[in-house]
């Protein structure tokens, strides 16, 4: 089996810790080897029955295991982008995460470093990018293209031919009409209704969804 780090160690690196355990239930793949947590506190402590080994950085040291970063909320969403930056490691290093229980036709494109959780369904044709969170009970439908760092909270709906920019959040429970736009690092609260393009670097929510404020989220770069 491959080795595996996961990057992090709150709610999002758990479920995908479990998500590991469920692909080796079906077919003997990861040797997860434990959590990267910025948090020193955290050091030395065993979550979910996985061990917290170290910092991010020591993703450098075990070049032999793949990794994936599994960070962020909707209070900062953009903490993947700039982790993967600061580790500069190249695509080939990071594992690309399938729960069994998604359902992912053969037309749909999923990259490096991104999770896919349970009962997600990608229907035909949908592109998600590297480093995505798709979290449970979303559902992409035709031609659906979802940027790199972009994060899809569960039971977050997406109809036909939706573009979510790099980074952006879709908050859970939110609703997208067919063919709009999410501009990077958007952010669409959840329960949210989507009738319009949503711009860059902006928050909405509400049935139907309007602009509330800008957002400050920052990924160290902002492209």
């Amino acid at each position: 089996m491959a080795p595996l780090l996961i990057v992090g160690a709150g709610g999002f690196a758990r479920e995908t810790a479990q998500a590991v355990h469920a692909v080796n239930d079906v077919s003997p793949t990861w040797e997860l080897l434990g959590f990267l947590d910025d948090d020193p506190r955290r050091h030395g402590t065993v979550v979910d029955g996985v061990p917290v080994l170290g910092g991010s950085g020591e993703a450098l040291e075990r070049d032999d295991a793949r990794i994936v970063v599994c960070t962020g909320n909707s209070r900062d969403y953009a903490s993947r982008a700039r982790i993967v930056a600061r580790l500069g490691l190249p695509p080939e290093r990071y594992a690309t995460l399938v729960h069994p229980g998604a359902s992912v036709s053969r037309s749909c494109a999923i990259g490096p470093g991104s999770v896919v959780l349970a009962q997600v369904v990608l229907t035909a044709s949908v592109t998600v990018g590297a480093h995505v969170s798709v979290m449970p009970h979303v559902t992409l439908t035709h031609d659906d293209v979802v940027g790199d760092y972009a994060t899809l909270a569960a039971g977050a709906r997406l109809a036909g031919g939706v573009h979510v920019g790099r980074g952006a959040y879709v908050g859970s429970g939110a609703l997208v009409r067919e063919t709009l736009t999410i501009g990077s690092y958007a952010l669409v609260g959840m329960g949210s209704v989507v009738l319009q393009d949503i711009p860059a670097h902006e928050i909405w929510a509400g049935v139907p969804a309007r602009f509330i404020r800008a957002s400050t989220v920052d990924d160290g770069a902002l492209t």
